[in-house]
C-alpha cells in the first residue's frame, strides 16, 4: 500500500472551519448521470463537504479519508458513513458504487492503485468524478497581493503534485470513457478573517512555516486589509471548478 501523503491532518479543525463549500448544482448534475442511486463513495472526504451534498441524492454515502484527524472533524446526515481508509483500499464491495467522487484530493493519490480500486467498486457504467480548483479571485485590487502570496511568497513550498491542480487536471491520467462537463464555479461570501483563515489552511503555508519558523499570514493580511475595508464586511470569492468525469 502506498504511503499516505498527509498534508492536512494537523490542520483538520481549521480545514473544517475555513474551506469553501461546493455548489449544489454540481451534485445535481453528477447524480443525474447515474442510472441508480444506491451508493456513492466520497473518497478523501476531508471533513465531509462533498459527502453532505451526495447524501441528498443517494441512499447511502461511504465517506473515507486516510486522515483520522479529518474524519474526527467530519459531519454529515445519518445516511453518510465516515471511516478511515486510504483511497486505494476503500473496503467497499465489488461493483457496488454508483458514483465515486474525489474532491480536491486526487492529485495526492497513487493513481494506478486508486484507479484499480475504482474499477473494482464501481458498478458497470458507474461514474467517477475528480474535482479540483486552484487560485481564487476576489477583485482586481485584492487579487494582486493575494496572487503574490500564492505564487511568490509560498510558491516554492507547494508540493510537486500541485502541478495537476494548476492545469485543472487536464494532464492527469484518466483511463475512463470521458463525459463532457458544463461550467461550474465555487463561490463564497467571506469576511476578511475568514479569508485569511482559508489561506492559512493551504499545504504550502504549513510547509513555509515549518521550513522558516515564520508565519506569513499577518503580512498578507496587512497588505489586503486596506483594500478590503471593514474586516467584517463580506466579499464574494470565486474559484472556477475543473472536473474529469467518466464511466468505467
Amino acid at each position: 500500500m502506498p504511503t499516505f501523503k498527509d498534508h492536512f491532518s494537523t490542520l483538520a479543525s481549521a480545514y473544517a472551519s475555513f474551506r469553501p463549500d461546493y455548489p449544489p448544482a454540481l451534485f445535481d448534475w453528477l447524480s443525474g448521470l447515474c442510472a441508480t442511486h444506491d451508493l456513492s463513495w466520497d473518497c478523501a472526504t476531508g471533513n465531509g463537504q462533498a459527502a453532505r451534498h451526495l447524501a441528498q441524492h443517494f441512499k447511502q454515502v461511504h465517506a473515507t479519508d486516510a486522515s483520522a484527524s479529518q474524519i474526527d472533524e467530519a459531519e454529515g446526515p445519518v445516511n453518510v458513513a465516515f471511516s478511515v481508509a486510504p483511497a486505494e483500499a476503500s473496503g467497499l464491495s465489488d461493483h457496488s458504487v454508483d458514483l465515486l467522487v474525489v474532491a480536491q484530493a486526487a492529485h495526492w493519490f497513487d493513481l494506478e492503485a486508486f484507479y484499480q480500486e475504482a474499477r473494482r467498486v464501481l458498478k458497470p457504467n458507474g461514474v467517477i468524478a475528480l474535482i479540483t480548483y486552484a487560485h481564487h479571485r476576489v477583485d482586481a485590487e485584492i487579487d494582486v497581493p493575494s496572487l503574490h502570496y500564492y505564487e511568490d511568497v509560498i510558491g516554492d513550498y507547494w508540493p510537486p503534485e500541485r502541478k495537476w491542480v494548476e492545469t485543472g487536471y487536464r494532464d492527469l491520467p484518466f483511463p475512463f470513457a470521458e463525459i463532457a462537463v458544463p461550467a461550474f464555479s465555487l463561490t463564497a461570501s467571506w469576511t476578511l478573517p475568514h479569508f485569511m483563515g482559508y489561506q492559512a489552511t493551504w499545504s504550502a503555508t504549513k510547509r513555509y512555516i515549518e521550513a522558516t519558523g515564520h508565519n506569513p499570514i499577518p503580512e498578507l493580511e496587512a497588505a489586503i486589509a486596506p483594500l478590503w475595508g471593514d474586516p467584517d464586511s463580506r466579499r464574494t470569492i470565486t474559484w472556477p471548478l475543473s472536473l474529469r468525469v467518466g464511466r468505467v
